[in-house]
């Protein structure tokens, strides 16, 4: 089948987050089983464009209604790691995509809500016909609205959309100028389309994604019980519910040809479960690397975006609580909010010279997979977590997860004490309660099985390695769905 996946990220072209790492993975999943896979994105000035095969314009003057007029675009088709792309460039004075920037910006709503009718356009004018359409979150939100509310009549009925929710802390909410720019009617303002719940007037672009597609999915079960029964679901949880039977949770999947530990090529040493001993000359690497002493100790570490949702607090504490029970401890990480990135610089020059720790702020690719490597341990103490995937990753590298029992973190890491399943399955430590004695808690569990039972930490970390989450279960998943839409 042909599926069309539209989104505003994809690595390693363009990436900010997990999702650009869904997009990716899934993409190449789907491709690897015969199906016919293209991805559409804007064409930001700042993609790594060094990343795209084959770059060259396939479409000229695309125009896009805007409000009472319209905005040409050229289209420009490439490859990325082998998956068919299709980059979406408007000429307009309003340069969408043309600000050195992902998001943030105050009119993202309209950059986003014009990037979804002009992909739609696109595969109008071109003869495309998907038959499924996968859009992934607010940004896309209008993709299943304009295509059953415009497209469909022009000749896409066929079409199907799967509408995946990655966080729906960031919803889309918006004035209903947005429906004007779209070419929308204001009918669809009502309560039970695109009017959001919690503020009347608003346009709420992720609701009118659950509201038309055929059917939505979140990146884990326990998310999508979260976001229909809790507060996570900030204001979406009746519609959820009125919509539960085309909902569910798929827990997003990692790519192994790009985070395994037995081929990483930016890594110094490889291991497998059977053999750790390039695990072990991995962290001797990172501590050279980030001038920590060689000493008998368990390297505690954070690699993640450090805002609100990754709970900051319990970062900072994690920090202070490592290096008073023989621990050292790594950071990586970068902050958009200038409060939490003055805290983070306080944080590194206090500690510059601690010959237990380096906290380095701002992205880094290649350093990432060294932490990975070479740490015994991984704290995610989120807030709420999705899905997750830096726990997934850092259990295929043998390094044992301390995380917050929430979301996809509480789908995939199992308590070494505490859990019901059996010990071979067990992959980690866990806790509940979003407060500094739960961290403790866990953590100080991980380091006394470091230091007094190595041998039983040892099997902890090939249990974490010997479990699969690669995107071949999620894509089975995805395609079922897929099938079911279509028929």
């Amino acid at each position: 089948m042909y599926i069309a996946m539209v989104a505003s990220e994809c690595a390693p072209v363009a990436k900010v987050g997990g999702l650009a790492d869904v997009i990716h993975g899934l993409s190449r999943e789907l491709q690897r089983r015969g199906e016919a896979v293209e991805v559409f994105l804007p064409m930001y000035d700042c993609m790594s464009y060094d990343r795209i095969e084959g770059l060259e314009q396939c479409w000229a003057d695309l125009w896009v209604p805007y409000y009472s007029d319209g905005i040409f675009c050229d289209v420009f088709r490439g490859r990325v790691d082998g998956i068919n792309a299709c980059f979406i460039k408007p000429r307009s004075r309003e340069n969408f995509f043309d600000r050195g920037a992902y998001y943030g910006q105050e009119d993202d709503p309209a950059r986003f809500a014009f990037y979804s009718r002009a992909a739609l356009e696109f595969m109008y004018k071109s003869g495309r016909r998907p038959d499924v359409i996968h859009c992934h979150d607010w940004q896309t939100g209008l993709v299943p609205v304009a295509l059953f509310e415009i497209y469909q009549a022009l000749g896409m009925e066929r079409t199907r959309v799967c509408y995946t929710l990655h966080n729906v802390h960031h919803q889309g909410i918006t004035g209903p100028h947005i429906l004007h720019q779209s070419g929308l009617g204001m009918h669809l303002m009502s309560p039970e389309k695109l009017g959001d719940n919690e503020h009347p007037g608003a346009v709420n672009l992720m609701k009118g994604g659950i509201v038309y597609s055929n059917f939505v999915t979140t990146v884990s079960p326990s998310y999508a019980d979260e976001i229909r029964w809790t507060p996570l679901g900030h204001g979406l949880q009746s519609t959820l519910n009125t919509h539960a039977a085309k909902f569910g949770g798929v827990l997003n999947g990692v790519d192994y040809g790009t985070w395994n530990p037995e081929i990483d090529p930016q890594l110094p040493y490889h291991y497998t479960p059977a053999d750790l001993a390039g695990k072990f000359r991995d962290q001797q690497a990172l501590r050279q690397r980030l001038w920590l002493q060689n000493r008998f100790k368990p390297v505690v570490a954070v690699v993640s975006r450090l805002d609100a949702q990754k709970g900051i607090h319990l970062i900072s504490h994690a920090l202070f609580f490592a290096l008073a029970n023989r621990a050292q401890f790594v950071l990586l990480g970068s902050a958009s909010d200038a409060s939490i990135d003055a805290h983070f610089r306080a944080l590194k020059a206090r500690f510059n010279d601690h010959p237990d720790c380096h906290l380095e702020l701002g992205y880094d690719e290649e350093l990432s997979h060294l932490i990975y490597a070479g740490a015994d341990m991984l704290v995610i103490p989120s807030a709420f977590e999705p899905c997750g995937l830096t726990q997934i990753i850092a259990m295929k590298y043998g390094t044992v997860p301390v995380v917050r029992a929430t979301g996809g973190l509480a789908d995939t890491v199992f308590d070494a004490n505490y859990s019901d399943k059996p010990f071979e399955q067990r992959t980690g430590f866990t806790f509940n309660d979003f407060d500094e004695a739960g961290l403790e808690s866990a953590l100080g569990r991980a380091i006394g099985l470091w230091y007094d039972y190595p041998r039983y930490f040892s099997q902890l970390m090939r249990n974490s390695m010997h479990q699969d989450y690669s995107w071949k279960q999620p894509a089975d998943h995805y395609l079922n769905i897929y099938r079911h839409i279509l028929s």
